[in-house]
């Protein structure tokens, strides 16, 4: 017989949440090196909630990175409802995976040399964010947006390649190259 675990509590999945979104943020701001304080503080809780649920910083930046990722995937399909058109959407959604690159690079650097972690976070990362890029993608080329022979990984990897680096260069919009790149594959 399996041992059945207590049901956790909604103060706590939103605690979880809480210390998720204040990391992120901290994590953008000061990197991933950000003070456990300063994330318990722009949470509202204490430092024990923080090591509570993530003994060790690199338990914390998987969880923000899966967050992140998790956060950005279900994305796709509230704008590809919001609309207006698909193409509209897609650069709605390439907005947040900008994001979500910009400050990933930082995330994943310094898990590089952690059991291996960061490959497992690469395959989620291609699990969860491909098949939503597919998905609106297809949108955008069924509404005659986008060109029908462009795959939705060449999309995200061209995105993916116009970020790489942009953290560390103040002087490199990464935002406005990808709508360069965008402007260019939309179907006038």
């Amino acid at each position: 017989m399996g041992v059945q675990r207590e049901p956790v509590r909604s103060d706590a999945r939103r605690s979880r949440a809480a210390l998720l979104e204040a990391a992120a943020a901290e994590f953008v701001t000061a990197g991933v090196d950000a003070p456990v304080r300063a994330i318990a503080a722009r949470a509202g809780v204490g430092v024990g909630t923080v090591y509570r649920h993530f003994p060790t910083r690199p338990d914390l930046v998987v969880a923000v990175y899966r967050h992140q990722v998790e956060g950005c995937a279900a994305a796709a399909r509230t704008r590809l409802e919001a609309g207006p058109t698909p193409f509209d959407a897609l650069t709605a959604w390439v907005g947040e995976f900008v994001d979500l690159l910009v400050t990933k690079h930082g995330l994943v650097a310094m898990l590089v040399h952690d059991d291996g972690r960061s490959a497992a976070l690469h395959e989620l990362f291609l699990e969860r964010l491909l098949p939503a890029g597919e998905e609106i993608v297809r949108a955008a080329q069924g509404a005659g947006q986008l060109p029908s022979d462009v795959t939705a990984y060449e999309v995200l990897r061209g995105i993916g390649n116009l970020c790489f680096g942009a953290e560390a260069d103040p002087a490199y919009d990464a935002r406005r190259a990808v709508g360069f790149f965008l402007a260019g594959l939309r179907v006038a």
